[in-house]
């Protein structure tokens, strides 16, 4: 299909992209520091879990999140830096897509009570849907380079 300038699967790729460079910038912006050595992102996100509306939120904090939080801080910033790259170099992007949604999805579940702050998540995990289900890895990337998941 050829759309304006580029064909739908580049389109999914520019998407792909876009998404891959918005992780990247996520992870970019983070003190990593506070992250790592002060516990900040994981405190943070403990007082939201601590006075979320649904039990099983709280519950499941305090027993996978809060007994080892400086191993969730790597994972959560480390996690945004591996989707981010994944996702521009289009690197094992189905798995980085589907592991974008679910991170999203924990975001947005996370944070349901401050809509204020579901923009950003609910449009990620959107675009990371559009592009996994466009197979937005037949353009531009590695994948396809490689002829992975073809």
């Amino acid at each position: 299909m050829r759309t304006i300038f580029l064909s739908g699967t580049e389109w999914l790729a520019v998407l792909r992209i876009g998404l891959g460079l918005w992780w990247l910038e996520s992870w970019r912006h983070k003190d990593k520091k506070g992250w790592f050595e002060r516990g900040t992102g994981i405190a943070w996100a403990g007082s939201v879990a601590a006075q979320h509306r649904w039990p099983f939120v709280r519950r499941g904090f305090d027993v996978v999140v809060a007994p080892r939080p400086k191993l969730m801080a790597n994972v959560v910033v480390h996690a945004e830096l591996a989707l981010g790259l994944g996702l521009i170099l289009g690197f094992l992007t189905p798995v980085a897509l589907v592991g974008g949604l679910l991170l999203n999805l924990i975001y947005l579940l996370l944070m349901i009570h401050d809509w204020a702050e579901q923009g950003q998540n609910s449009m990620m995990a959107l675009i990371s849907l559009v592009a996994f289900t466009g197979v937005s890895w037949q353009s531009w990337s590695l994948d396809g380079a490689w002829g992975l998941f073809l």
